[in-house]
C-alpha cells in the first residue's frame, strides 16, 4: 500500500516567533516519527500546489484573502494573540490549503491509498471571513468543499482537542458534509455544544462530542462505533477527511486528554472504515509536544498502510463516556 504525503520546505519559512506553540519544529518531528515507524519505503513524496483565489473563494471571503495577501506583503504582524503572519507565511498558507488539493488528485488517479498533508499553518478554526488559532486559511474545508462540489459525499472527522469551529462553520448548513468533532469541552475555542447540530438543511450533519479532559481511547473509540461510524454510513460518504490533530494526546501543553500513540493509531484505524481505500485524507491541525507527536504520527499513518506501530499502549478507563451516550442521543433527536 501506498501513502502519499504532501510536504514542502516552504513551510518551514512561516515565521510564528519564539516561543510559539506552532513552529517549524513540529514538521520535523512528523519526519521523525514516519521514519520509526518504518514508513519511508511505503510513502510517495508530493509537492503541493498553491490554492487560486478560486480554490479559497470555496471557502473564504475574497475580501479576506486578498487582504491577507495585502498585509503578508507589507511585512505582515500579528492578526491576533495567537495568529501571526511573517513575509512567508501566505505562500505557505496556499501552499498549505492546495496540499489537499494535489493529493486528492493523485489519489483519483491510483497513485496511493491514502494521503496525508504535512503542513502548516493549520486550518480547521479559520472561518470564511477570519483567520484565528494559529489557523490562516481552512486546509480541510478547501478540500471538503471541492470534492463536495464534484458530486462527492464528504465525512470529516476532526479529533483535534480543540474543536473545529471554522470546519464546522462553513458546513454548518450543508447536506453534502458531515462534519464531526470529537474535543475537550471546555477549552478554546468555546465552540462545539453538544446542541449544535446544523441548521436548515444541513440540521443533523453536524455532530459534536464534547469530552471531559483525560478522556481516553476506549471512549473515542465508542463514539466512532456508536455514532460516527453508522452516520458516516447514512450519509453514504464517498471520501473521508481526518482533521488529524495530536494534541489530545497526555503530554500536550495546551490540552488535556488522555491519548496517547496507541490511542491515535486505533482511533485512525477505526476510521478507516468510513471509506475506501483511495479515498482517505488526513490534515495535520495540532499537536505541539514534539515527542507526543512524533509517536502519534507514526502509529496513526501506519494504519493508512497497514503497519500496526506503537510507541505507546492504548489506554482505557478515563470519564467521557456519558457524553458519548448524550451525544448519540441527541444525534437521534436531530435525525428523526
Amino acid at each position: 500500500m501506498r501513502l502519499l504525503v504532501a510536504s514542502d520546505p516552504r513551510f518551514l519559512d512561516h515565521d510564528t516567533g519564539v516561543g510559539h506553540p506552532e513552529r517549524p519544529a513540529r514538521l520535523g518531528a512528523v519526519e521523525r516519527g514516519l521514519a520509526a515507524a518504518g514508513l519511508t519505503e511505503a510513502i510517495t513524496l508530493v509537492t503541493p500546489r498553491l490554492a487560486t483565489d478560486d480554490d479559497l473563494a470555496r471557502v473564504h471571503d475574497r475580501g479576506l484573502v486578498e487582504a491577507l495577501d495585502r498585509f503578508g506583503a507589507a511585512g505582515g504582524g500579528h492578526l491576533d494573540a495567537d495568529t501571526t503572519v511573517g513575509p512567508h507565511s501566505m505562500e505557505a498558507a496556499r501552499l498549505a490549503a492546495g496540499a489537499g488539493l494535489e493529493l486528492v488528485d493523485r489519489l483519483r488517479a491510483g497513485e496511493g491509498d491514502a494521503g496525508f498533508c504535512a503542513v502548516r499553518p493549520p486550518g480547521h478554526h479559520a472561518t470564511p471571513a477570519r483567520p484565528m488559532g494559529f489557523c490562516l486559511f481552512n486546509n480541510i474545508a478547501v478540500v471538503a468543499a471541492a470534492l463536495a462540489d464534484a458530486g462527492e459525499k464528504v465525512v470529516i472527522v476532526d479529533y483535534d482537542a480543540h474543536h473545529g469551529n471554522g470546519t464546522e462553520q462553513v458546513f454548518y448548513r450543508d447536506p453534502r458534509v458531515l462534519f464531526c468533532s470529537l474535543h475537550e469541552w471546555p477549552l478554546y475555542p468555546g465552540t462545539g455544544a453538544l446542541g449544535d447540530v446544523g441548521a436548515g438543511d444541513g440540521v443533523g450533519t453536524t455532530i459534536n462530542v464534547p469530552l471531559p479532559a483525560g478522556a481516553t481511547g476506549d471512549v473515542y473509540r465508542r463514539a466512532v462505533a456508536e455514532l460516527i461510524a453508522p452516520a458516516a454510513e447514512a450519509h453514504a460518504a464517498t471520501w473521508l477527511l481526518v482533521s488529524a490533530g495530536f494534541d489530545a494526546h497526555r503530554a500536550d501543553p495546551l490540552a488535556g486528554m488522555g491519548l496517547t500513540a496507541g490511542d491515535f493509531a486505533d482511533i485512525t484505524g477505526d476510521l478507516l472504515a468510513l471509506a475506501p481505500a483511495g479515498r482517505r485524507l488526513l490534515f495535520l491541525e495540532g499537536g505541539y509536544d514534539l515527542d507526543g507527536l512524533a509517536h502519534s504520527v507514526g502509529a496513526a499513518l501506519g494504519r493508512l498502510v497497514d503497519v500496526d506501530h506503537r510507541p505507546e499502549a492504548a489506554t482505557g478507563g478515563g470519564p467521557g463516556s456519558d457524553a458519548v451516550a448524550a451525544a448519540l442521543l441527541r444525534h437521534r433527536q436531530a435525525t428523526s
